[in-house]
């Protein structure tokens, strides 16, 4: 005849068998003796035996006691067992972190930093969405942000990592058919590719004491990538990050000493509910140590 009873009163049990008290049992379990001693007589009870037999000394254990004894004691150990896989299964780096970044930085910065990072974090996938709007994080629609413009909401958590430096730049091709560029008013002589709705170019031509229109561009366009293939097509001189001509021998910087444009700070940003999230935590990491890198 199987007999069923409460697997939750084991641990009470095992207590008074190793501390051969209600007493020392409920020291250790940091409960009343009176509940220990509840939990042992429902034992009892549901199992149709006597445990224990209550002495001035304390408790004797009967020979069922011992019997019952090896198994429970196999119980607690696949039970913590059982604690030690689920906290290491909820500790351990893995999953899918969505990380949203402007298209410059998706396209020219996170491929190489995403490809050493596959190396180190082999159990998490990660998707990309190329966008500059801040909701993206309220909204949960990404875990991890990396902006050019610190967050000011409460709920958002930001670290700066770094700055991003800028200059002008054209190609060969351009520089050879137009005139010498030996100071920054020599530019207005050139075609230039500026913004749009993007005013940051000519708010520096202000502040150098040149003030243009947005006639002054040959080109405008607020999608930086747009802008940069059109320096590589030699279409005219454009206002870009460094990073983006490393590579490029046919690529030069104009002026890069006389011309002084303000950098963009690069800031990390995390949701502050999930930032302990242990796959959110390790590529946050990751990128707060790899990004300063390749800006």
């Amino acid at each position: 005849m199987s007999v069923a009873f409460d697997w939750s009163l084991i641990k009470s049990f095992l207590a008074a068998l190793d501390q051969g008290s209600l007493l020392g049992a409920s020291r250790v379990l940091r409960m009343s003796q009176p509940t220990v001693g509840r939990h042992i007589a429902e034992l009892e009870s549901q199992l149709g035996v006597a445990l224990f037999e209550r002495t001035g000394r304390g408790l004797v254990p009967t020979h069922t006691a011992h019997q019952l004894a090896e198994h429970a004691r196999a119980m607690q150990s696949n039970a913590t067992q059982l604690l030690h896989t689920l906290d290491s299964a909820q500790s351990k780096a893995t999953g899918t972190v969505r990380i949203t970044a402007s298209v410059a930085v998706a396209v020219n910065l996170l491929p190489s930093v995403l490809a050493r990072m596959r190396m180190a974090l082999p159990e998490i996938q990660v998707e990309i969405v190329s966008s500059n709007a801040i909701s993206n994080l309220l909204r949960r629609e990404a875990d991890i942000a990396i902006r050019m413009v610190r967050p000011d909401q409460a709920s958002l958590v930001a670290k700066k990592i770094g700055d991003i430096g800028l200059g002008a730049f054209a190609h060969r091709s351009y520089l050879a058919r137009k005139s010498p560029i030996r100071v920054p008013q020599d530019l207005l002589q050139h075609e230039l590719i500026g913004g749009d709705t993007d005013t940051s170019i000519l708010d520096g031509f202000q502040a150098m004491g040149y003030p243009v229109g947005r006639e002054a561009f040959a080109l405008r366009t607020d999608d930086f990538i747009v802008q940069w293939r059109a320096v590589q097509a030699g279409l005219g001189i454009g206002f870009l990050a460094n990073y983006m001509a490393y590579d490029e021998s046919d690529i030069v910087r104009i002026l890069p000493l006389a011309l002084t444009i303000a950098p963009l700070p690069v800031w990390l940003t995390v949701h502050r509910e999930i930032r302990t999230n242990p796959r959110i935590r390790a590529v946050y990491d990751f990128l707060a140590e790899s990004l300063p890198q390749v800006i």
